[in-house]
């Protein structure tokens, strides 16, 4: 809670109580959203490798392998069909009531539905049952996190200090990496098991313990404070009546654009990590499942350092040079990645999917991170953020499980349409990056969208005055985002 000065307080001394408050405040807020991501990734990375090599099996009829594989990918991607609906609703909440609240809402919703996945009967015991359940428990998991991430981009954006704000807002994604990393590990450990005690009761075991990373963020959380720019709006009486409309009249180009620069970092993101280990553990090729995955694992450990590396780099060079890196070596690198997985090298296939993960999808996380908080006007980012990054969820990395599995079924397991399939989303990315104006350093108390201006603006919160904010930094950025 801010203290109040008495009129004898000297002015250096209410500088310096705000600026120490303010970086408490930052403090939390990186920390708050670093759990939240951990959490989200940690739940969607090890879904991810569970429907590939266990869900197929547990949840599904047997007498069709391939089917069953298609249709654990079809649950897979029901979460993400949910991600839009709830970036909507929760997005239509953080532009209207704040984001702390939202933040509080989602870690429940998402933490919670992922730890019932881990007390779900299976196939064997309840029929077809066991499948809906899944499908339930994966809609309100969806649900949960289509607004999650979406709070932890914004949040960040508006708290970090504008010359930094890449680099700071980059922070609290590499708990994506975090969560990816636990996921991965933990994932290599349980499949030391027994074949059959792993089916039997391994595979619930990162599920329960989901259970610890929602306590630990409702601890955070409840200790946090609104934005700056949030509460400027609310002072001011200029919090969006009506979001939803804004968005669809005002903020669609900056949507439809985000989705655009989504495509391959998040597509490629779920290739890398789900159905290129359903690739290489195929029959045709029949690598370990536990070896395999140590490259989703060192590609998260990469991205530990990438992600707020490249943010940073952004904060120098610019949001759209180093985005535009990150999908041209992706779309270099699609065949001859796909090719190098299809030669059944375990050491050559970890490589593989590390880097594709730890550089060309984290290359792109690292300047999104502010990038799409940076896009839209304040009375309606928190929804543009969320419908941006969660229909390209659905549109990325929904589909990319089960056309993914599809393309593997109808082609045999061929390694140049997977190739080609990763290489489209990449072009769609690189060719969204010469759509966006340079946003480095926008004020974020703006209400208009960058998407609509001029590639030359020079909107910079270097060269702005300082709003009148309580706890507002100079031009240097160092002390207060408020005009960040």
């Amino acid at each position: 809670m801010s203290s109040t000065p008495s009129p004898t307080t000297p002015p250096d001394a209410v500088a310096a109580d705000a600026d120490r408050e303010y970086q408490a405040n930052l403090r939390r807020a990186t920390l708050s959203s670093s759990v939240g991501s951990a959490l989200e990734y940690f739940d969607f990375a090890m879904y991810g490798l569970m429907t590939a090599l266990v869900f197929n099996q547990l949840f599904f009829d047997q007498s069709n392998p391939a089917m069953a594989l298609i249709a654990a990918f079809g649950i897979y991607g029901v979460g993400f069909a949910a991600r839009p609906i709830g970036g909507l609703v929760f997005g239509l909440l953080g532009d209207k009531v704040g984001r702390r609240f939202v933040l509080v809402t989602t870690i429940v919703l998402m933490g919670g539905s992922s730890m019932l996945i881990g007390v779900l009967p299976t196939y064997e015991s309840v029929g077809a049952l066991a499948p809906a359940l899944l499908v339930i428990l994966r809609l309100a998991q969806g649900f949960g996190a289509g607004a999650e991430q979406a709070g932890s981009t914004v949040l960040m954006a508006e708290y970090a200090p504008v010359k930094r704000r890449g680099f700071f807002s980059a922070l609290p994604f590499v708990g994506i990496q975090a969560g990816t990393l636990l996921a991965g590990l933990a994932f290599s450990a349980l499949t030391l098991l027994p074949e059959e005690q792993f089916l039997s009761w391994g595979w619930r075991l990162p599920f329960l313990a989901s259970v610890v990373l929602i306590l630990v963020a409702l601890w955070i959380r409840a200790k946090l404070e609104e934005t700056p720019t949030f509460v400027h709006l609310e002072k001011r009486e200029q919090t969006a009546d009506r979001p939803l409309r804004d968005i669809f009249t005002k903020g669609l180009p900056g949507v439809v654009t985000g989705i655009g620069l989504r495509m391959a970092e998040n597509g490629g993101s779920y290739l890398f990590q789900s159905v290129s280990l359903a690739f290489v553990t195929s029959a045709a090729i029949g690598l370990d499942r536990g070896s395999v995955a140590w490259g989703v694992t060192l590609g998260s450990l990469i991205g530990v350092f990438s992600v707020p590396l490249t943010g940073a780099i952004s904060d120098k060079v610019g949001r759209v040079p180093v985005y535009r890196f990150g999908a041209v070596f992706m779309l270099l690198y699609s065949f001859p990645a796909w090719w190098m997985l299809s030669l059944g090298s375990t050491g050559l296939s970890i490589a593989v999917v590390a880097i594709g993960i730890g550089v060309a999808v984290n290359s792109m996380l690292g300047p999104q991170c502010a990038m799409l908080p940076e896009l839209f006007g304040n009375r309606h980012r928190y929804l543009g953020v969320a419908m941006a990054r969660e229909l390209s969820a659905v549109l990325a990395g929904g589909l990319a499980g089960v056309l993914g599995a599809s393309l593997m079924a109808w082609t045999d397991g061929n390694w140049i349409v997977l190739g080609l399939y990763m290489a489209t989303l990449a072009a769609i990315t690189t060719a969204s990056t010469f759509l966006v104006p340079e946003t480095r350093g926008r004020d974020l108390l703006r209400t208009e969208d960058a998407i609509r201006l001029s590639t030359t603006e020079k909107d910079s919160a270097y060269e702005a005055e300082a709003a009148v904010v309580p706890g507002s930094g100079g031009a240097d950025g160092t002390s207060s985002p408020a005009r960040a």
